[in-house]
C-alpha cells in the first residue's frame, strides 16, 4: 500500500535530495545532495532505510506536511522540532522518527540560529531519479520535481505499521566545536606566506550571499602571489576554498561547480563538511591546518562515532526504553527488570507474608 506526504505549505526552500548524483562528475554535473551527510546517514539508520536515501532538505521558512490514504513514517533532523495536530497530538523533537497517520498534519519549526535541516522519509519515495540519484539540481532541472517542492506537490511513500513506535537516539551526536579543519592547497603557491598565515590565523564571519553552491566569507583579504588570481580551470569538489581578486574566500558546497578557474588556498575535510550545513550568515568560523593523513583518521573517527549513535536506537517517551539496544551497547554486567517479579525474590505477591 502507498501513502501520500501532502506539502500543505512547502516552506521557503525545501528540496528532495539524498546522497547526491552518481558518476556526473565527468560530464559537468555536480554532486548535489544534501549540505548535512551526517545527518542524511543517521536518519536513514532510525528510520531503517538504505544509506544515503532521500529525505526533504529545508531551510529558511520550515512546510507543513499532512499524511494521506495510509501511515508514513518520518523522521526530524538536528535543528528541527515539529507538533503532530490530529488524534494523537504531540510535539515531535530533532532526532526523532514518528508515524504519522492520514488526516495528520505536522506543523515545523527551525531551532533559533538553525539555516538548513533535513526531514527523513520512510522507504522510497515514487519519483524518477537522474544518475542514478533523487537528488534536486534546480538551476539543471534534474530531480524527481526538478525544482523546489511547492504547496500542493504530493510524494508517494511505502505505507508504514499504524502501530510503529516513535523511535529516538539515545545517544545523539555531540555538536563539533573548535575550528574547521583544512588541508592547505592545491594551489598554495597562488598566495604569499603570509595570505597562507592570515587565512588559518583569522576569523571569518559567513556572508548574506551564501546558498548551496558556495558559501561567502568576508574576512582579511587574501593576497595572491606574483602568479595572480587566476589558474587554468581545474576539477573542483565540495569543500575547496576559492579566493578571487577580491581576495574574500569562497567554501564551495553541495551545488558547487565541477571546474573552477580561481587558486584554492584550502580544502575543508569529509568530516567537517557536515559543520558547515549548520552555519547561518553572521556566524563566525576559523580554520584549522591539518594533514590528509589527518583528515582521514578524523573520516573514520567520525563515521565511527555516527555508527555508535546509530546502535543507540530507544523508543520515544518517558520510561519506554528499548532494553535490547541498552543490553547491546554493553553499558553493564548485569540486567534486571523491575517488572519482572523474579528478579526480585520475596517481592511476587505468592511470596509477600
Amino acid at each position: 500500500m502507498t501513502a501520500r506526504l501532502h506539502l500543505l505549505k512547502a516552506g521557503a526552500r525545501s528540496l528532495i535530495q539524498d546522497a547526491g548524483f552518481r558518476g556526473g562528475r565527468g560530464i559537468g554535473v555536480p554532486s548535489s545532495g544534501v549540505l548535512d551527510r551526517d545527518a542524511l546517514y543517521a536518519l536513514n539508520r532510525l528510520l531503517g532505510n538504505e544509506d544515503g536515501a532521500a529525505a526533504i532538505e529545508v531551510a529558511l521558512v520550515p512546510p507543513r506536511l499532512e499524511a494521506r490514504d495510509a501511515p508514513l513514517r518520518l523522521a526530524l533532523g538536528p535543528g528541527l522540532a515539529g507538533q503532530v495536530e490530529g488524534d494523537n497530538a504531540r510535539p515531535i523533537g530533532a532526532w526523532t522518527a514518528f508515524t504519522l497517520h492520514p488526516g495528520e498534519t505536522i506543523a515545523l519549526s527551525f531551532d533559533p540560529g538553525c539555516p538548513v535541516a533535513l526531514i527523513g522519509l520512510g522507504g522510497t519515495p515514487d519519483l524518477p531519479r537522474a544518475l542514478g540519484s533523487h537528488a534536486t539540481l534546480p538551476r539543471a532541472g534534474l530531480g524527481g520535481f526538478g525544482r523546489a517542492l511547492r504547496d500542493g506537490d504530493e510524494i508517494a511513500l511505502d505505507a508504514a505499521p499504524a502501530d510503529e513506535a516513535d523511535l529516538r537516539f539515545a545517544t545523539p551526536p555531540a555538536e563539533e566545536a573548535g575550528p574547521i579543519r583544512a588541508v592547505p592547497g592545491p594551489q598554495a603557491e597562488w598566495f604569499t606566506p603570509e595570505a597562507m598565515a592570515r587565512f588559518f590565523d583569522s576569523a571569518y564571519r559567513v556572508g548574506a550571499e551564501t546558498d548551496r553552491m558556495g558559501m561567502r566569507l568576508e574576512g582579511p583579504s587574501l593576497t595572491h602571489s606574483e602568479r595572480g588570481a587566476d589558474i587554468i580551470s581545474d576539477g573542483i569538489a565540495p569543500g575547496a576554498i576559492q579566493v578571487p581578486g577580491s581576495g574574500q574566500p569562497i567554501v564551495l558546497l553541495a551545488d558547487a561547480q565541477t571546474t573552477g578557474g580561481y587558486p584554492k588556498i584550502a580544502t575543508v575535510i569529509g568530516a567537517d563538511l557536515s559543520r558547515l550545513a549548520k552555519l547561518a550568515p553572521g556566524d563566525r568560523l576559523r580554520f584549522e591546518a591539518v594533514t590528509v593523513e589527518a583528515a582521514e583518521d578524523a573520516a573514520r573517527a567520525r563515521r565511527a562515532a555516527l555508527d555508535r549513535m546509530a546502535e543507540s536506537i530507544v523508543t520515544a517517551g518517558a520510561g519506554r526504553i528499548d532494553r535490547r539496544a541498552l543490553w547491546s551497547a554493553n553499558l553493564v554486567s548485569g540486567v534486571v527488570d523491575a517488572l519482572c517479579p523474579d528478579h526480585f525474590p520475596h517481592h511476587s505477591e505468592k511470596e509477600r507474608p
